[in-house]
């Protein structure tokens, strides 16, 4: 298990070492959260690395990552624990075949550990080796409110009730990091408990380091292109701008296409992995790609 940081810069370094380039505020935020043992609240965009910095944590730390994918209807079924029930009818089958009748006896064997299947909220309270583990509470945004009420008294105590076997407290707290997109706003009572931070589109020189560290197969030529051309594509009235991950993946398709520039058929080949929707698509015909294009190969910044 690593130590953790003691400093924003040792935090960076940290996080850099394992591929993932924080700017000084993130930086400083994600200390103070380990410092201070408090959740970590992380809103931006889809594609901008909330998810990724807990991955990065995860494996800077050597701590085990539990993930908490939220959806619409999510509940504490979903999200803490339920019972085997098809074990449980075994059990009882079996209890009837051997003539079993102390229904106190049976019941109790029925709501045990045994029976108890763990999801992530009540794994991550569990002793884990290395150290308490990273908590993903990922796009919280989508669940309903109450959820949420439930998860603020969940993360207040770190500990959950089970009737049948009463409270579970973690004996250390897990690195929690919360993340929205911001489909919906979240109540300001859990903000409240978290250190926040807004996670914003990176500027030139940061997104370009990003991608050298997540694409080296990239020549440095077609990676500053890249960058350029995405974050020109930002300023573009688009239904959805293409994210850091889009950055990525589509710099690694050029890559697996033998590109060593851009040019605007490439571009026009590989649209769809920067841009996920029809219509922005369409917005981008041959003379738009031109043009932006035409201004990215000008930008003495590229050269």
């Amino acid at each position: 298990m690593t130590e953790l940081p003691q400093s924003i810069d040792a935090t960076a370094k940290m996080l850099a070492d394992v591929g993932y380039v924080a700017g000084r505020g993130l930086s400083t935020v994600v200390f103070l959260s380990l410092k201070l043992g408090r959740p970590l609240f992380l809103e931006g965009e889809a594609g901008v690395g909330k998810t990724e910095i807990a991955k990065a944590l995860s494996r800077a730390l050597g701590r085990r990552l539990i993930r908490l994918q939220c959806y619409e209807g999510l509940d504490v079924s979903g999200a803490v624990y339920e019972w085997n029930f098809p074990a449980q009818m075994v059990a009882i089958r079996t209890a009837e075949a051997a003539g079993q009748t102390d229904r106190s006896q049976l019941n109790s064997e029925l709501f045990s550990e045994e029976f108890l299947i763990r999801r992530p909220l009540l794994e991550a309270m569990q002793d884990q080796d290395g150290g308490p583990p990273v908590l993903l509470i990922d796009e919280l945004d989508r669940t309903d409110e109450p959820f949420e009420a439930f998860l603020l008294e969940a993360l207040s105590d770190f500990q959950v009730t089970i009737p049948e076997l009463g409270t579970v407290a973690a004996k250390e707290p897990p690195i929690v990091i919360i993340t929205s997109n911001r489909t919906r706003e979240v109540h300001d009572a859990l903000k409240r408990r978290c250190l926040y931070h807004w996670v914003d589109y990176p500027g030139f020189d940061r997104e370009l380091a990003i991608l050298l560290a997540r694409a080296p197969e990239a020549t440095e030529t077609l990676s500053r292109e890249v960058v350029a051309f995405v974050q020109r594509l930002r300023d573009e009235d688009l239904f959805k701008h293409p994210g850091v991950a889009e950055t990525i993946d589509w710099a690694k398709c050029l890559v697996a296409l033998d590109a060593v520039q851009l040019s605007p058929q490439v571009i026009a080949d590989t649209l769809g992995a920067v841009l996920k929707y029809q219509d922005d698509i369409a917005k981008m015909q041959s003379s738009e790609v031109k043009r932006i294009l035409d201004g990215v190969q000008a930008d003495p910044a590229v050269a």
